[in-house]
């Protein structure tokens, strides 16, 4: 593949592989053949990322605010520069259409932008006291973050890591996925080039467990950060707690939609559709157990089966391609069992259900109905091309369904009745709920999680200050 670039390790600004390092292979998911060799970092590698990591944090967190705004503003640009590149590299690792992908590096620029305005946004205040007394709070970076980010969004994922702690001025180890790094490398020596400090931001890669261990058993590292499953998150801040490393944790979610009787349903469908099947329903926020009344249910599921089957299947790289193959073998293999399991318990299979060709991790846009509660893909997050389409009687056990399962990252409603959005927004346990909208991540808002999906937000100005720490001053 010659459109996709050599890997390499980013350590203290230099370019590292090869040299005895253990290789890892990356798989193209439309294929499922080589397209390139990773090198895995050692534990010297990892040292040294360490140790520069303490480096470029005093350096870094010292540079004058201006400069650092001004330095990740050039960054975005850069990136912005290279999204076409960029993007082909990350459809070609992750399988996701060419411009979801170039969507997604401009998002990540555009992420990293606000976040350069953030950096002269962190003020503290000053309290009142009587006349000789004088206290102060202020803001200070944490230290050094680790980051580990997921395949689902190579450059979202890995900027959401990197760019609100370079905002507070604090400096970054990230470990993009073992199956997506090309995209993470890009940003990250997209943030060198623009005058990142090299020992600020680096880029490592290896057996995750391995690394993970590695650096979240030093010192140097103050603060982790994740998106991942439910179980990884749960490991790695067990990890965190042995140093009382501070933490952020975007997790799993098994996102409900609750569709009522007053809504237009084809308008609700066309959104909904789309969301459910983008990036192939590899989406920490995908819209999956749609919660629908009764009265409109028969016309939702005709309608949304109709469009499933009606969406164009392929390669990311291919200009019609409405949903691209899933990102690795597992994927296909596990929407599959979960399948299996809801039909052998009484679901009905709508749409899909089987794998494309046989070649690469394609499967079909899939809809189940009539899906009970005790099967496997109603408790566990499905992570695929699949929608759970089940009819209720009404509001209270819409709101039951919702917040049955210990999942809480995004919700969705849609309703035109004021009254009911109001009672559910307050009522139905998510981090974010989108009302009449598929959209639940903006820039300036933060974006993260309640209960299993994890804590702690990303984005926003709330994404800068969770890698700060609050310093008060007393004086007399």
């Amino acid at each position: 593949m010659t459109d996709y670039p050599a890997l390499h390790l980013l350590i203290g600004g230099e370019k590292l592989s090869g040299g005895g390092r253990d290789a890892i292979d990356v798989l193209g998911p439309a294929t499922g053949e080589t397209i390139g060799t990773l090198s895995s970092a050692t534990t010297a590698d990892l040292d040294a990322a360490l140790d520069n990591a303490a480096k470029g944090f005093r350096t870094w967190r010292s540079t004058p605010a201006d400069k650092r705004a001004a330095i990740l503003m050039k960054a975005a640009a850069l990136i912005k520069e290279r999204a076409g590149e960029i993007a082909v590299a990350l459809t070609l690792e992750q399988g996701k259409p060419l411009a979801e992908a170039k969507g997604e590096i401009i998002y990540s620029a555009m992420l990293l932008e606000f976040y350069a305005g953030e950096v002269k946004r962190t003020y503290g205040r000053t309290m009142v006291r009587p006349e000789g007394q004088r206290v102060e709070v202020q803001y200070h970076p944490i230290g050094p973050v680790a980051g580990f980010s997921a395949w689902n969004f190579p450059a979202l994922n890995v900027m959401r890591k990197i760019g609100g702690a370079l905002a507070a001025g604090c400096s970054t180890i990230v470990k993009p996925s073992e199956e997506t790094p090309a995209t993470g490398i890009a940003l990250v020596q997209a943030l060198i080039d623009a005058g990142v400090p090299g020992e600020a931001v680096q880029c490592v890669f290896g057996v995750p467990d391995t690394v993970s261990r590695h650096l979240l058993g030093s010192s140097i590292i103050r603060k982790l950060t994740f998106t991942g499953s439910t179980a990884v998150g749960k490991h790695l801040a067990r990890l965190a707690a042995d140093d009382l490393k501070v933490a952020t944790l975007e997790l799993g979610g098994h996102g409900p939609v609750l569709v009522f009787d007053d809504v237009d349903i084809d308008k609700t469908l066309d959104t909904m559709v789309a969301a459910k099947y983008r990036n192939a329903g590899q989406v920490c926020v995908s819209p999956t157990r749609f919660l629908v009344q009764e009265a409109s249910y028969d016309k939702f599921l005709s309608g949304f089966i109709e469009r499933a089957k009606a969406i164009k299947v392929g390669n990311g790289m291919d200009a019609e391609t409405q949903m691209g193959p899933m990102a690795s073998e597992r994927g296909p293999d596990g929407i599959a069992a979960k399948i299996a399991d809801a039909v052998d318990r009484g679901a009905k299979l709508g749409a899909g259900g089987e794998r494309i060709g046989n070649q690469g991790y394609f499967y079909q846009p899939s809809v189940l109905s009539e899906v009970p509660t005790d099967a496997v893909i109603m408790n566990e997050e499905p992570f695929g091309p699949i929608a759970l389409i089940n009819p209720m009687k009404g509001e209270e056990d819409m709101i039951a369904e919702a917040n049955r399962l210990p999942y809480g990252l995004a919700a969705y409603v849609w309703t035109n009745d004021p009254k009911r959005r109001r009672h559910l927004t307050a009522e139905i346990e998510a981090g974010m709920v989108g009302i009449n909208s598929a959209v639940v991540s903006t820039a300036d808002a933060p974006f993260g999680g309640v209960k299993w999906s994890g804590y702690g937000s990303e984005d926003g100005r709330e994404g800068v200050m969770a890698c700060m720490v609050p310093k008060t001053v007393h004086e007399s």
